[in-house]
């Protein structure tokens, strides 16, 4: 369990995973220096492609943080960190016309968000029991322990891989939309698709590293088995 050889793939997975982190904290920073030509805080951004859209009724609100922006399903509201709710930058805009893609994905009801959503209540449950199912079972060598585990993170790995094409939807939706609403120039394109292409590195990175981690599991499981 400890010393497997699919660690050391996991190892350069998790690398990764700290190179996406700063990356994108990088580039958001780079790019928050770059005023776009529209001169569009994130927040009227956000406001006219709901508006466009027709979601009139919902909102966008400012919270706390820094990349703590994201689209609320249930309260049907897209929500905006402070650095991306108030500037004028690439990456404000970026973030909040991303955030709105999400919002458009719902009205439209995208296949995957739907899915997304649906798998959400069962991965939120499955996610706190898997580990402790495979630390009894590789602790008590109770191969039961292990599958049930296994199930229940393939439930969790399941949902981290749905979420990619909701995220490169959503991007892709973002950039289409920002230019056809003359948001950013098409010299200004290339700085939103490094913004928006780093954030979405961070996802792939982390569906990675779990994937990785249930083949592992899954190698474990077999061995012990046969």
């Amino acid at each position: 369990m400890f010393f497997h050889p699919m660690d050391f793939l996991i190892l350069i997975a998790f690398g990764i995973s700290i190179w996406a982190q700063f990356r994108v904290k990088g580039t958001f920073n780079q790019f928050a220096n770059v005023q776009a030509s529209s001169g569009l805080t994130g927040y009227e951004a956000a406001r006219r492609l709901l508006d466009a859209q027709g979601l009139y009724d919902v909102p966008v609100e400012p919270v706390r943080g820094h990349l703590s922006d994201h689209y609320d399903p249930i309260q049907k509201v897209v929500r905006l960190s402070e650095p991306v709710y108030y500037e004028r930058s690439i990456s404000a805009l970026s973030v909040a016309c991303h955030e709105v893609g999400h919002a458009i994905q719902d009205q439209e009801s995208y296949a995957m968000l739907r899915l997304r959503h649906r798998m959400f209540p069962l991965v939120n449950i499955s996610s706190g029991v898997a580990p402790f199912l495979l630390i009894g079972g590789f602790l008590f060598q109770a191969s039961g322990l292990i599958l049930l585990g296994i199930i229940f993170f393939s439930a969790a790995v399941a949902f981290q891989l749905v979420t990619l094409p909701v995220e490169f939807n959503a991007s892709s939706r973002a950039r289409d939309l920002m230019i056809s609403e003359g948001f950013i120039r098409n010299d200004e394109e290339q700085g939103v698709s490094k913004v928006l292409n780093a954030a979405a590195l961070t996802y792939v990175a982390a569906a990675l590293i779990s994937l990785l981690e249930l083949i592992k599991y899954i190698m474990i499981f077999r061995s012990q088995d046969n």
